[in-house]
This record gives structure tokens, C-alpha cells and sequence, in this order.
């Protein structure tokens, strides 16, 4: 089917944090969720199960055993076709979202005292994750280039490194700066994790989120060595839309690996949500044709907003995401006091997401989220230019 993407559904009074947040004057392109409606599969099989009327819970009790074959099945097969890797039914570990994984492995993999390795600007719960989790936190920040795009800094990545240092918090692509880490950026940095003994949890929920010309290589297929010390997270929840469904995915090849990361959510994470887990599986089965659709519609919002502005909004500077539906934006330069998602929500009405709270050298940037219609884009758009005008 050809599905609608400039129709944007109504949904104030839906008990939708991203729209429910700010007074019903204020656009809101902060949180990561598409103003697109889901893919048809997923809401046919959740149809289905509501027609049921049935709610019970999901065959998740027992940890010894494989539950919801036919998704992880569907897992399998994915990770083969799109990245070449081999995963088995049993090296899947369904959790209720990345943000729960992340501290799932914390728990898992450092012990108290330890520390946790972690790149800024950073998507905000990765960068409190470990004080959410009693561990510490060391930070390798990436280096802005003059053409607003993100490079590690490699003397810095690996001095950031303490004795203390347990696990990288990786993140690609990476949020907020949109970067697809190249294979061998990627290479460098598991080689010096290996060196140093580190464990890696890789967040790699925006990996279906490419444009043209990008290659997402799953962290854990550079090396054997590297898969054995590698949790990796991901969901079907970005890709297609349903964030509030509460369904992700760990993946972890190595049996002892698994066994820890079960024993840390053992009594605190019990089970997936019964209709994430049916949405996810028809997601990631029927919704491709979906996906193609939403992608070429998101790297036109990407290339409208990069041209509006360099032409419209000069004195703000961004890179083209490589990945994401998220743009980070310079402000620094705008001759904006104090902090711009302020002076954008209050000048403006427009709600973006505040750089302050991505970590260090987030300072006087936004991110803004481009999945939506165009004249929501538009709209915004110009609402930011007459305002610094």
C-alpha cells in the first residue's frame, strides 16, 4: 500500500507526551517520535489480538526457556539478511526498552565504584545512566569539525579510560549528532576496548535509520573477540513508530554474558508488554515496504531542513545527519542570551530538544526532530527564522 506521510494525525488528547507537553500553541519537534502513523501490519496484528479480548500474560515466566520462537525467528533472519550476522534464537533477550537495557547491563557488568565510558554529546539517559545506577561515569567527548560533523578524538577516547572503566556506553548511530561510525572508526575503537578489557553495550536502536550512501555494521560482527564482550540493543520502536509499545531486543552471543544481564533484570524486569512483543513481530516481518516509504520521505525533511538552514537561518550551522530522523544545530553564533531551546520556545513556539542536556558540548545547540509532515517542518521552520529576525 502507499501510505500517507504529509497528513498529520491529531494527536492532542491522546495521552501523547510529545504533543501533551507544551501549551497547544507550541510545535513540538523534541522527543524522538514520528508523527506518522504506524505501518498497516502492525496495526492489523494488534487488531487481532484486541478482537481476542484476551490480555494474559506473555510466555516470558520461565528464563530457561525460548519464548515467542516465531519473533526471534523473525530476528534471526533480519540480522542475517541486512548485516550478514549470525545470531542464534537463544542469544536474544527481550527487554521493555533500550533505556532499561542500558542500565540493565550497567547493573550487569559494573560493579559499584566502577566506571562507565561514554562519548558527548550523548543522548541524555545514556549520560545518566550511571549515576541511575550507583556506577561512575568517564567521558571521551567526540570533536566537532568545522563542517559540523563529529569525529572521535583518539588520544582523548583512550585516556578517558580509568583502571576503573568497565564498560563503553557506545551509541551509533549516534545520538544527537546523527554520525553512522565507519567500519574502521569502528575497528579502532573495539581495539583499544580490548586492550583496556572492556565490556561494550552498544545502543544501536536508530541502525534501520540510514540515508543514501550509509552502512550500519552491527558493533558485534567486527570480530569474535568483540562479540564475546558485547550486549547489543535494538527495536523495532524508532524504526517503525512504536515507542509506547515498550518492546527491544538485547542481543548477547555469549552464554555467560547472558547469564548476567538475565540475573541483573531477574525480579525488576519481568516480562515485555504482550502487544509490543505482537507489534514488533509484524513489524519487523510485513512493515519493510513501510520502512522504504518512510525513509526516502525522511531524507527529503533532512535535505529541505540542511538547505533551509544554510539559506534561511545562516547564523545556525549543521551537518546532514548520516542517520536518525534527529538534526543537531549550532546555535552558538545566532545572538541568542542564554539558552536557545528557550529562546525558541519562547520566541518561536517551537519546542526542540535542549543541547544542554546531551552533555558536554552541548552548550548552546538544539536538537530538532525532522519526522514529520513537511508543513509541520515549514512551519517551524519559519517560525525559528521570524523570531531570530
Amino acid at each position: 500500500m502507499r501510505y500517507d506521510f504529509d497528513t498529520l494525525p491529531e494527536r492532542r488528547g491522546t495521552e501523547n507526551a510529545k504533543w501533551n507537553a507544551y501549551p497547544a500553541d507550541v510545535l513540538p519537534l523534541w522527543v524522538a517520535d514520528m508523527d506518522f502513523v504506524s505501518p498497516q501490519p502492525v496495526v492489523d496484528a494488534l487488531r487481532r489480538q484486541v478482537d481476542s479480548g484476551l490480555f494474559g500474560y506473555p510466555n516470558m515466566s520461565h528464563s530457561d526457556a525460548l519464548d515467542f520462537l516465531s519473533f526471534r525467528a523473525v530476528i534471526v533472519d533480519r540480522m542475517a539478511e541486512r548485516y550478514g550476522w549470525t545470531i542464534q534464537p537463544q542469544d536474544i533477550v527481550f527487554i521493555p526498552g533500550v533505556v532499561v537495557g542500558t542500565n540493565i547491563a550497567a547493573y550487569a557488568l559494573c560493579a559499584p565504584g566502577e566506571a562507565m565510558l561514554v562519548q558527548p554529546p550523548i543522548y541524555p539517559p545514556m549520560l545518566m545512566s550511571a549515576a541511575a545506577t550507583q556506577r561512575r561515569r568517564v567521558a571521551a567527548p567526540l570533536v566537532r569539525q568545522p563542517d559540523g560533523s563529529y569525529t572521535v578524538d583518539w588520544a582523548g577516547f583512550e585516556s578517558a579510560i580509568t583502571p576503573e572503566t568497565r564498560m563503553f556506553l557506545f551509541c551509533n548511530p549516534h545520538n544527537p549528532t546523527g554520525r553512522v561510525f565507519r567500519k574502521d572508526e569502528l575497528e579502532r575503537m573495539m581495539e583499544i576496548c580490548l586492550r583496556h578489557n572492556l565490556l561494550i553495550a552498544s545502543d544501536e536502536i536508530h541502525s534501520d535509520l540510514l540515508y543514501r550512501g550509509q552502512r550500519h555494521v552491527p558493533t558485534a560482527t567486527l570480530s569474535p573477540e568483540v562479540a564475546d564482550r558485547t550486549i547489543t540493543l535494538i527495536a523495532p520502536s524508532k524504526t517503525f513508530n512504536l515507542p509506547g509499545l515498550q518492546c527491544s531486543i538485547a542481543i548477547i552471543q555469549n552464554a555467560d554474558l547472558r547469564q548476567k544481564y538475565n540475573a541483573a533484570k531477574h525480579g525488576v524486569v519481568p516480562w515485555v508488554n504482550l502487544m509490543g512483543l505482537i507489534a514488533g513481530e509484524a513489524a519487523y516481518r510485513d512493515g519493510q515496504d513501510w520502512l522504504d516509504q518512510v525513509l526516502v520521505y525522511l531524507e527529503h525533511n533532512r535535505d529541505f531542513l540542511y538547505d533551509f538552514v544554510q539559506r534561511e537561518l545562516p547564523s545556525i550551522k549543521m551537518a546532514k545527519p548520516e542517520g536518525t530522523y534527529l538534526a543537531w544545530l549550532d546555535c552558538r553564533e545566532a545572538g541568542i542570551e542564554g539558552s536557545p531551546y528557550r529562546f525558541f520556545l519562547d520566541k518561536a513556539r517551537v519546542a526542540l530538544g535542549d543541547g544542554a542536556i546531551f552533555g558536554p558540548g552541548g552548550e548552546g545547540f538544539v536538537r530538532l526532530n525532522f519526522a514529520s509532515p513537511r508543513s509541520m517542518l515549514v512551519e517551524a521552520l519559519n517560525r525559528m527564522k521570524t523570531a531570530l529576525a
